[in-house]
């Protein structure tokens, strides 16, 4: 499956627009958005050093809601269709706009409660400031989802053991670390997996890495399914 988690305007360019009367704004926020809650199909806002997206941006997409306590406690309600493709990638980014080599450290942790049904996956999605690189790492998945391009084997890296991928979408190439087993919570060292990336395997040159996002690639999950970012927070230097 391809994956494009560009927020906002340039993700609507690139993605399929969706049916005119799609679904922005249909279902409720949960009652624990104390801070924020928005159903609009673009819905932003920063809290904390972070900014949050709905961003519903695939075809056929059904309804969504965020919500926020906080820039790091936040969560969505989605009622996505049981079909192909992926409807949405609500997020928490945060900006990094450093150099691989400038970069002393890159981590994260969190800490995320999930669905045991729908098809869908929990992923931090890295980009360089050109947009020519993205580099998932998924640390759970649930339902009928992969990753695009083809198997480069295994690594571990970062605190973690993951099957890697790499391919192309026609807009950027795209490095998959999918995570041999589920993990509801942990710690990723981010910068050794860039490195990797960069000097063991040549894949990509010394990247300015704009952004660090962390959300729920969700294709499906009828009925109206709940994603909580109990915390999430991302470190570096």
């Amino acid at each position: 499956m391809a994956s494009r988690t560009l927020n906002r305007v340039t993700k609507a360019l690139l993605a399929p627009a969706l049916a005119l009367g799609a679904t922005v704004g249909l279902a409720s926020a949960p009652a624990s958005a104390a801070v924020w809650n928005s159903c609009d199909q673009w819905a932003n806002t920063s809290l904390n050093g972070y900014t949050l997206y709905n961003n519903i941006w695939g075809s056929g997409a059904g309804a969504q809601c965020i919500w926020a306590n906080s820039g790091t406690n936040w969560g969505v309600n989605a009622n996505h269709p049981n079909t192909g493709g992926i409807k949405s990638y609500p997020n928490q980014t945060k900006a990094i706009n450093k150099s691989i080599t400038s970069l002393g450290s890159l981590s994260s942790s969190y800490n995320v409660t999930v669905p045991s049904s729908g098809a869908y996956n929990t992923s931090y999605d890295i980009w360089d400031t050109d947009h020519d690189y993205e580099i998932m790492l998924w640390v759970n998945k649930t339902g009928p989802v992969g990753p695009i391009g083809t198997s480069q084997g295994s690594v571990s890296l970062g605190g973690h053991s993951w099957n890697v991928f790499k391919g192309t979408n026609g807009s950027n190439e795209v490095f998959s670390f999918i995570r041999t087993s589920n993990s509801s919570s942990g710690t990723v060292n981010i910068l050794p997996i860039l490195k990797w990336i960069k000097d063991t395997k040549g894949w990509m040159g010394n990247e300015t890495i704009g952004d660090v996002q962390f959300g729920y690639e969700i294709t499906s999950s009828s009925g109206g399914l709940d994603f909580r970012t109990n915390s999430l927070s991302v470190s570096s230097s």
